[in-house]
């Protein structure tokens, strides 16, 4: 999946909160900007099966 949008990819040390453009760098602090979409879901998770069993309204 790819988004548009993209988030500074240095705002944990430079900003506050995340700084979102439309653009290849941040407008406040001219880092490099990374796509801020999640990663794709894979479904040859090895351990998928466990995480959704630690969720509490996963499967019993």
């Amino acid at each position: 999946m790819h988004s548009d949008i993209r988030v500074c990819s240095n705002w944990e040390h430079a900003h506050e909160r995340p700084v979102y453009t439309l653009g290849d760098r941040c407008p406040k602090c001219d880092a490099p900007a990374e796509n801020s979409a999640p990663p794709p879901f894979d479904p040859t998770d090895r351990y998928g099966e466990y995480r959704r069993r630690a969720r509490p309204d996963g499967p019993d």
